[in-house]
């Protein structure tokens, strides 16, 4: 049976330097994306890259004194190398001065010119050298790049550009009739408000003033917009040929399925990159997620703050999966996620060592010691089992809804619980109490042999997010990894199988005050290479950002009576997850919306619409107050209330839980 296709591409770095594991973050999410993928049967098509023409290269390859392919080559080494090091199962790594990107690239622009598709004008604009991006005056953020927020240069130069405004009527279209193109929700609403239904401008896409670049073969005045020229990879890489001449590959595997990018560049993959697809005939990605931001202690990285973390770095103290397990589970879907030295510690610790290690090693111990590393199941089983086997054959499927969201740090969530569900089965049938009574030996086995099996499946399933940790695991119960189709059955740990008598501690748990001398030394490091990096070129330190707006005023509120904590104590307040919302008819300030809590949904009406659309409320994790006696508004029973805050301008503010909470967890 052939399997089903599917494309997923990362944003291809840009190759000015190393990126930093803000950045690197991308590529591992990818990887656990692709790896589930394959899991399940399908015929993944992984392609990953390096974006290496454009101004800032040529700036950098400058100042070092070298050419700029000898400086790309050399950065292009170093960024596979990550790839590589957080052990990313790509199958194509791209690079844009590849001969076949490159004659593709001439022969697309070509054909787009000679249709009428691109013509030549003057540009005259502000440039943000760091982004390769031209703005309009009334497009700046404080005079500064709106992206970045770095200085911006006017710019006047002939170049050529595309009739991106011929085709917004029809990418308007297309993003309304496919709600599933642009994700998260709110990405959409920015693109479609900021730039499309205010009308689109044509696109600057060559420039005479940069010669690292593909030139336009019919103008070597010209070389082509690198912004094009990185984006047109995703077609190119897997055999697109604009004389019509496409490979079996390009056929079988366009569109992508999934385009997956930083927030900040959401506007090119879903904006400029369709059109140019509309150009040339071609069908758009069926989805792009412009994925939130990792931030060092809440701060974007950079190196003039000295807050920047390398993946190579927290590798070396933590370990591969360490440091896959905190990028992939630390991530919200659609809010910045920070990063810290000792989140990491705190996280190895709690989940890895505690949840999960220990887990492990005291099932092989007790195995072990009791049984001589024998796992025998006997069926004396009680009601207990019956729970835990729920939880653990039903983890595959609330995994794979997840999954389908794009839901990661969730998924890994619920392999979590499981874990944890085994840790208090250990707790609920005490096998150390049980080896006390020979008379209990046959209970005895049967709970480190279902403990067995429901490690071998949370094992299993965790594979394609911890992959070496998994076949650790594997290793230690003697056994293979399961498919996807038999990870939701339980009872296939064979019989009389004999697990090692030389148990591994996956996870050891760390001491931050013991690291902390060897972060100081990797930081002392990179000052001195950044200010190496400063005296070669010349550039000043970069400005700190301006804060984009003063702290409000505090507010002083009418004090109520006060209240014994048993009062407090009546509040059922949760976690909810909004999963649908819509407007209430005839009503000015009333939304309804669906609110899972726990394994309920409940229906509750808010007086938010003026500060919130419906659009944005979908996917939010809100705080719930759910023993609420039910009303009803405007005709709709309403069953409990979401909880905000309100500025003295009368904004509200839904209250959301700072880490991502499962839907019911309780708020005391």
């Amino acid at each position: 049976m052939n399997k089903k296709p599917y494309y997923i591409t990362t944003a291809i770095a840009y190759a000015s330097g190393v990126p930093h594991i803000g950045n690197t973050y991308e590529i591992v999410l990818a990887d656990s994306i692709a790896r589930f993928k394959r899991q399940q049967g399908y015929d993944v098509f992984f392609q990953t890259g390096t974006d290496e023409h454009g101004q800032k290269i040529e700036q950098k390859a400058a100042a070092k004194g070298i050419e700029p392919k000898a400086y790309v080559d050399d950065i292009a080494g170093k960024i596979k190398d990550i790839c590589d090091h957080l052990n990313v199962t790509y199958d194509k790594f791209i690079r844009t001065t590849d001969d076949y990107h490159v004659v593709q690239m001439q022969k697309i622009f070509r054909r787009l010119y000679e249709q009428g598709d691109i013509y030549k004008s003057t540009y005259e604009g502000m440039y943000c050298t760091p982004c390769e991006s031209f703005w309009t005056e009334s497009q700046l953020k404080d005079g500064k790049c709106p992206d970045c927020g770095r200085e911006v240069h006017p710019a006047s130069e002939e170049a050529y550009f595309l009739r991106a405004s011929k085709y917004a009527p029809r990418l308007i279209e297309h993003i309304n009739s496919h709600p599933e193109f642009i994700q998260p929700v709110s990405r959409k609403n920015e693109m479609m408000n900021n730039f499309l239904l205010p009308g689109l401008q044509d696109l600057c896409v060559s420039r005479t003033s940069v010669k690292w670049g593909i030139p336009v073969d019919f103008d070597d005045k010209h070389t082509i917009f690198v912004w094009m020229d990185a984006l047109t990879n995703y077609i190119t890489g897997i055999g697109y040929d604009a004389d019509g001449n496409k490979n079996d590959m390009y056929a079988k595997f366009w569109p992508a399925d999934l385009h997956l990018i930083g927030k900040d560049i959401i506007r090119f993959h879903t904006i400029y990159w369709p059109i140019w697809l509309m150009a040339l005939g071609e069908p758009l990605p069926k989805q792009v997620f412009g994925h939130p931001w990792l931030l060092q202690g809440g701060e974007k990285m950079s190196k003039s703050k000295g807050n920047v973390i390398y993946a190579d770095d927290l590798i070396s103290l933590f370990g591969v999966d360490a440091v896959r397990y905190f990028v992939l589970h630390e991530m919200p879907f659609d809010n910045d996620g920070i990063i810290t030295w000792e989140l990491v510690v705190e996280r190895t610790n709690s989940d890895l060592a505690n949840t999960l290690g220990n887990l492990v090693n005291r099932t092989v111990s007790m195995t072990n010691k009791y049984f001589g590393g024998i796992v025998t199941g006997t069926g004396v089983s009680e009601a207990v089992d019956d729970d835990l086997k729920a939880v653990v054959t039903g983890t595959r499927d609330r995994v794979a809804a997840k999954m389908d969201d794009l839901r990661v740090a969730d998924a890994i969530t619920e392999i979590f619980a499981l874990f944890k569900r085994c840790n208090k089965y250990i707790d609920e049938t005490m096998p150390w109490a049980l080896a006390k009574d020979e008379s209990k030996a046959d209970r005895l086995k049967e709970v480190l042999y279902n403990l067995t099996e429901a490690i071998t499946i949370g094992a299993s399933l965790l594979q394609s997010f911890l992959p070496e940790t998994a076949e650790k695991i594997a290793a230690q119960l003697n056994t293979n990894l399961r498919s996807y189709e038999e990870s939701a059955t339980f009872g296939l740990y064979p019989n009389g199988n004999k697990v090692t008598d030389q148990p591994e501690i996956l996870f050891a748990r760390l001491d931050f005050k013991e690291i902390e001398p060897k972060i100081a030394e990797i930081q002392a490091k990179q000052k001195a290479e950044y200010e190496a990096e400063l005296a070669a070129t010349g550039e000043k330190p970069e400005a700190p950002a301006k804060e984009e707006k003063e702290e409000a005023a505090p507010i002083d509120i009418e004090a109520k009576a006060e209240i014994a904590y048993d009062d407090f104590a009546k509040l059922q307040l949760q976690v909810g997850i909004i999963r649908e919302c819509r407007e209430v008819p005839k009503s000015k300030k009333l939304l309804c919306s669906q609110v899972q809590v726990g394994s309920k949904m409940l229906q509750i009406v808010s007086g938010i619409k003026k500060d919130y659309s419906p659009e944005d409320m979908v996917g939010k994790r809100v705080v719930v107050l759910t023993n609420l006696k039910p009303a009803t508004l405007a005709g709709i029973r309403s069953e409990g209330m979401l909880l905000c805050a309100e500025d003295a301008d009368g904004t509200l503010s839904l209250l959301v839980p700072e880490k991502d909470m499962p839907a019911g967890a309780e708020i005391s």
